[in-house]
């Protein structure tokens, strides 16, 4: 990507220019609300006070890279809202949200088909949307110490959809 940079509205290269330093702070941001290692269980919960409970799944572990869900489980009808889909790069010590909408699943957003324009403002707004989430936690009181095992999640988490977006 960073080859085409040039090749951008003066606008999308700015944004391209900055996602780096985003997706590092939205690894800090994560990097207080989980827990050391995410080794006690691939599924945690918190809760805190009357708010819906935060659950926090891991779908794939890799020895650079965990691709998790954080998502709120609302009401009766269980819903999922906002669900974020996100991967975290541990060496790099940087973190991108992949997804953040109830429907999503796995999607290809890349290819020769889709303008760079448009894939670096997408980028740039899942992020910020996804960092100004995690703040939320934070200030609610979401913390490592507040996520515990949820023998029961894989009832309440409904099953991972692989999708691709044509």
């Amino acid at each position: 990507m960073l080859t085409r940079v040039r090749n951008l509205h003066p606008p999308t290269r700015v944004l391209a220019r900055r996602l780096p330093d985003l997706h590092s702070a939205v690894f800090r941001a994560l990097n207080i609300l989980l827990p050391d290692g995410l080794g006690r269980s691939d599924t945690l919960v918190s809760r805190i006070g009357d708010g819906p409970d935060l659950f926090l799944q891991v779908i794939e572990r890799h020895d650079y890279t965990t691709f998790l869900r954080l998502t709120y489980v609302i009401g009766n009808e269980q819903q999922h809202n906002p669900n974020a889909h996100i991967r975290l790069y541990h060496d790099a010590r940087m973190a991108e949200a992949t997804a953040f909408s109830p429907e999503q699943g796995i999607q290809r957003f890349a290819g020769p088909e889709l303008p760079l324009h448009g894939l670096v403002v997408r980028n740039w707004r899942l992020n910020q949307a996804l960092l100004k989430w995690l703040d939320y936690l934070l200030a609610q009181g979401h913390s490592a110490a507040t996520l515990h095992p949820a023998e029961e999640a894989p009832a309440v988490l409904p099953p991972l959809v692989a999708q691709e977006a044509g």
